[in-house]
């Protein structure tokens, strides 16, 4: 490193004499700065070297990544917050050895085939019909696997911790969808663990309708299985494989038996009596009477219907006029009774089952009697039914990739195996439809408990070798689902509560010391609880559809965001996406959830909507680079970009207002009330930026401008006015509040109206600079065609809190200048401040108007307008100048005079203004003694008036008005003042300004005499001088035209129409 690049590195040595933040010889000893410079030296990095503390070297970041596993880390709340399932995560972990068949593919399998294939696909095909099952069967495996390519492309984009969708969806699309959809996940996994221990009693209990079997057994069961997740969840783990080994051999077992029936059908016969199907336990053998060494015998069947077992009994009328026959229940693939099953046979709660074909000798008139002989409908069974009960085969897709953290290449296996497993489960699926409806009568399809064929499972009788393999598969398949429910779901609500988004559930984020969820697994064993009350697997199975459709609907949603938002960070390796294929997938869930029951969907969406108003309004911020901010964005920017196409239509206006505030030494806001004034106006629901301005240059002052905003947003918090906060930094505050008014907004959201307050001791000699820049900004929003806003005595102005019980809200209405009067005061009585305000609107009529049609008009107009207030014509006429208005110009052109051509000191000016209140009180003097001089002077009578700049005209005022001057004033003032001023008090005052101070004297008058206690009084604002002689005199005219007034709303219109009576 040569001399001048380690001097350059030195704390006083830069430019500016300004240590560099960043430097990393920012107080060090020479001694470090020796091993730091030796650090670099040969490693031609001395540009850089500065850097290095915030910008580590491109080698060592990459050593870094070399390093880095695919651990379920990608956040800070995650690395702390998992655990691995044997406790903490241990320092080094041997890199993840899965592949896709062991990680992925079976994993899936074992999810996806459940309960439902075993215990309600037959009974599916039956209700249904082939065609209808097989619809139902298409719809749901499309569904998942468009939602599996969505989840395939998400999971690509980067690595997926533990915690599978809720990760995927809260990363995606912000914690309050994350948190609402993890929340629907949480309660379908933990209602699936319900179902799969109903369908486990259901194999176990041939009585499976009685429901409060269910509910005892149910609990059993529940309670072992929580136990066993609560004592080892590594057992569980290893006997995953031997769960998974029954259902694959369960499955092939119904293969083998299907192509058993093409050769050797099964014996599995089924009473018909006519063509109603009979209970098993009513009958021992299939016919009414039997020969017995030669003589005939009644049966069970006939003690069933007949009231006696003699030949002679009167018996059942539909029992006497059928026969009883036999049927094979799997007549095989090759029977053609396929036909039969194609299409669907709803019935209704009740109804026997009915074989299709068979002639019955039905007395339609007769009631039907004996019916619990028959096998019966238990349910009313309808399409959609169907689809709820069904769904939750077809669910269990992210068990690939819930494991990532654990296998070889993540991004490589999920997509490859969780479509190849969902491929397959649908194969499976769609064949065993059409395979069931060919082999099995249709009546043993319908038969739901098997009551007709001695309870035995349907499947299992088709199944080849033996009917055990199914029972045992089926058994073994439920009891290792649940447990794998009962291990995943507190697992879930554990990330959840741990990611600290719904602060209630934070207790569930605690466990054992190993990191078990014990709390979790209570309340998911106490959930799970309520589904085994239900004690009916067709009830719960549409509860848990409804979850996992809206999670899978939302996992569609962020790859379709995240697709067509384009955002930079989205470049999954899985590339055989489309946005188009993520709507599609979106679209069937909501449709599904619907079809499955409408009245399930609402309350699922209520749960979820609940929850992220909760988490919006409660819960804790996060960033996690959401698409909700993306679209958020984009649609800001599309926004705007529409914004910009044109002006506003008249009905769409609204204030968008810059309000314009100053700050203190300590940069705090100096007009608190603007802001909530701003608040009460806000009805208007427009844009509001509170912008100020801090003197200096932007390397020097950045600090107080940061002070400054943060104090701006903490006032706006405070008085709750939504919007934005900006702070220029200039060389002088006159600038910097031109600029904001130039470049504040963006595009076609801008401010169309500024809010600035009224320059309170504007008189004083040191406020002089600062009603000169109340003068400017008076021009610069005229020139800009922007509204004006100038509220007076601001600190008098209520509060938020405040609340007018009554009065009025006066509008003086002189000149037209686009509605503004009219539509502010209707904003104001939105707000609760103002509601109970009565609105008044004065308007002025001159001699030659017609004030009874004036009022006419008015009235009508504002009933156009929609705008409720009283009316009143003020009738002004023309009137002669009174003495006190020539004096008062005289006096306020005095002063201009003198401040304009005289530089004074301090001490001087204090001299000068007593020397001017003394001129005042001579005049005033002169009037009272000597009333007759004092003459009323009427413009007619006037001469041409003097120009202002030329006090010392010689011509002498006409009418009279010499009698306004006084010698000894002047010769007084000699003394004082500066040679070239020796006549300033013999001046005659402009005629203009006479007239415009008679004009603010006589409208004050009038206005205090009507509006003296109302709340608020708004009213024209004039607009200043069009040259910079006379700025004085404007503000004069301001502050007579509203003395005696306590809150006064000055208006000045942007020159458009702001309010239409159209609709």
């Amino acid at each position: 490193m040569t001399d001048c690049e380690e001097g350059e590195g030195g704390p006083n040595s830069q430019g500016d004499g300004n240590p560099k933040e960043s430097s990393p010889f920012i107080n060090s000893s020479a001694a470090s700065d020796v091993e730091k410079s030796q650090q670099y030296d040969g490693k031609n990095m001395a540009l850089f070297e500065e850097e290095m503390d915030t910008s580590p070297m491109v080698s060592s970041l990459l050593s870094t990544l070399a390093n880095y596993s695919n651990l379920p880390t990608g956040s800070k709340e995650h690395e702390e917050a998992e655990n691995n399932e044997e406790g903490a995560r241990p320092s080094k972990k041997p890199a993840p050895q899965l592949g896709t068949l062991m990680g992925v593919y079976l994993p899936c399998i074992q999810n996806i085939f459940g309960v439902i294939l075993f215990l309600r696909m037959t009974w599916m095909v039956g209700i249904g019909g082939v065609f209808g099952s097989f619809i139902i069967v298409f719809m749901c495996c499309s569904t998942t696997m468009l939602t599996a390519i969505s989840m395939s492309a998400i999971a690509t984009n980067g690595v997926v911790p533990a915690g599978g969708s809720y990760y995927m969806i809260s990363r995606s699309l912000g914690p309050e969808f994350g948190g609402a959809v993890g929340i629907c996940f949480y309660l379908g996994t933990t209602f699936a663990g319900a179902m799969y221990i109903l369908g486990c009693i259901e194999i176990l209990l041939a009585e499976a309708a009685l429901l409060n079997n269910m509910r005892v057994y149910g609990t059993i069961v529940l309670s072992f299985m929580a136990l066993v997740v609560f004592v080892g969840v590594k057992y569980v783990n290893k006997l995953a494989l031997v769960f998974l080994a029954c259902v694959i051999l369960s499955i092939l077992a119904v293969y083998a038996g299907v192509i058993k029936t093409a050769i050797d059908p099964p014996v599995f016969p089924v009473c018909l009596l006519g063509n109603r199907t009979l209970l098993s336990k009513a009958y021992d053998v299939c016919a009414k009477v039997v020969e017995i060494d030669n003589e005939t015998v009644t049966t069970k069947l006939w003690r069933s219907f007949c009231d006696s077992d003699s030949l002679n009994a009167t018996c059942d009328e539909y029992f006497m006029n059928n026969n009883v026959t036999e049927i094979q229940g799997i007549p095989g693939v090759t029977s053609g009774i396929l036909a039969e099953n194609l299409f669907g046979n709803y019935l209704e709660k009740g109804m026997m089952l009915e074989k299709r074909g068979l002639a019955s000798d039905t007395d339609p008139d007769s009631p039907v009697t004996s019916s619990n002989r028959y096998v019966l409908a238990d349910i009313t069974s309808f399409f959609t039914l169907l689809v709820g009960i069904y769904f939750p085969s077809v669910t269990g897709i992210m068990a690939g990739s819930n494991r990532s953290g654990d296998l070889r290449d993540a991004q490589k296996s999920i997509p490859i195996g969780t479509i190849a497993a969902i491929t397959t489960t649908s194969t499976v699926y769609m064949s065993c439809v059409v395979l069931f409806g060919a082999c099995i009568e249709g009546v043993v399809l319908r038969d739901k408990f098997g009551e007709g064929v001695n309870g035995n499972l349907v499947i299992g009788t088709l199944a080849w070798p033996s009917p055990w393999v199914i029972v045992f598969g089926s058994f073994f398949s439920t009891c290792g689902a649940g447990l794998q429910s009962l291990t995943g779901a507190p697992r879930l609500l554990q990330a959840i509560s741990r990611d600290g988004i719904i602060p209630f559930l934070r207790v569930f984020g605690h466990g054992k010391a190993n990191g078990e969820p014990t709390w979790a697994l209570l309340l998911t064993a106490g959930i799970c609880e309520i589904g085994i009350i239900i004690a009916s697997l067709d009830s719960v199975a549409p509860i848990l559809s409804m979850f996992f459709l809206m999670c899978y609907m939302f996992v569609n949603l962020a790859c379709a965001l995240q697709t067509l938002l384009r955002t930079p960070n989205w470049r999954p390796r899985f590339k055989f996406y489309h946005w188009a294929l993520s709507f599609l997938g979106m679209s069937l869930c909501l449709s599904l959830m619907f079809i499955c029951s409408w009245y399930y969907a609402i309350v699922a969406m209520g749960i979820a909507t609940c929850i992220y108003k909760y988490i919006e309004f409660c819960g804790a911020e996060k960033e996690w680079g959401d698409g909700i901010r993306g679209i958020s964005l984009s649609a800001a920017r599309f926004a705007l970009m529409r914004l910009e196409e044109g002006p506003p239509h008249t009905k769409n206006w609204r204030p968008q207002i810059l309000v314009l505030v100053s700050v203190d030494g300590e940069q705090n806001v100096e007009q608190p009330r603007l802001l909530s004034l701003t608040n009460q106006l806000k009805a208007g629901k427009g844009l509001t930026i509170v912008g100020t301005a801090v003197q200096g240059t932007f390397l020097d002052n950045y600090t107080e401008a940061q002070k400054a905003d943060q104090s701006l947003r903490k006032l706006m918090e405070t008085e709750k006015v939504k919007g934005f906060s900006q702070v220029v930094i200039s060389s002088n505050l006159r600038d910097g509040t031109s600029h904001l008014i130039q470049v504040g907004g963006l595009g076609g959201l801008k401010h169309n109206t500024v809010m600035v307050s009224w320059p309170r001791n504007w008189k004083q000699p040191e406020c002089h600079q600062q009603f000169r820049n109340f003068i400017e900004v008076v021009r610069e929003t005229t020139v800009a065609s922007l509204a004006l806003l100038v509220p007076k005595n601001i600190s008098s102005y209520p509060s938020n809190g405040e609340r007018f019980t009554e009065g009025h809200i006066d509008v003086w209405w002189i000149v037209h200048d686009g509605g503004m009067l009219m539509l502010l005061p209707f904003l104001l009585r939105q707000h609760k401040v103002w509601r109970k305000c009565k609105m008044r609107i004065f308007t002025v009529a001159q001699m030659d108007d017609n004030s009874i049609q004036m009022k006419k008009d008015l009235i009508t107009f504002l009933y156009h307008l929609r705008i409720d207030a009283e009316v009143e014509v003020v009738e002004m006429h023309d009137s002669d100048i009174s003495a006190y208005t020539y004096e008062k110009t005289l006096v306020m052109e005095q002063r201009s005079q003198i401040l304009k051509q005289m530089h004074l000191t301090k001490n001087e000016m204090e001299r000068e203004v007593n020397q001017k209140r003394l001129g005042t009180r001579q005049i005033f003097s002169m009037a009272v003694s000597n009333p007759k001089q004092v003459q009323l002077i009427h413009s007619k009578n006037t001469s041409t008036p003097t120009s202002p700049t030329s006090p010392m005209s010689p011509a002498a005022p006409a009418g009279g008005a010499a009698t306004w001057t006084d010698n000894k004033g002047p010769d007084k003032g000699k003394t004082l003042l500066a040679e070239p001023n020796k006549d300033l008090f013999n001046m005659k005052p402009n005629q203009t300004d006479v007239r415009r101070m008679h004009t603010a004297l006589r409208l004050n008058e009038v206005i205090i005499k009507k509006s003296k206690e109302a709340k608020l009084v708004l009213l024209n604002m004039p607009g200043p001088p069009r040259n910079r002689v006379g700025i004085e005199n404007y503000m004069e005219f301001l502050e007579v035209l509203t003395e005696g007034l306590n809150r006064v709303l000055l208006v000045r219109g942007g020159g458009r129409e702001v309010i239409t009576i159209y609709s």
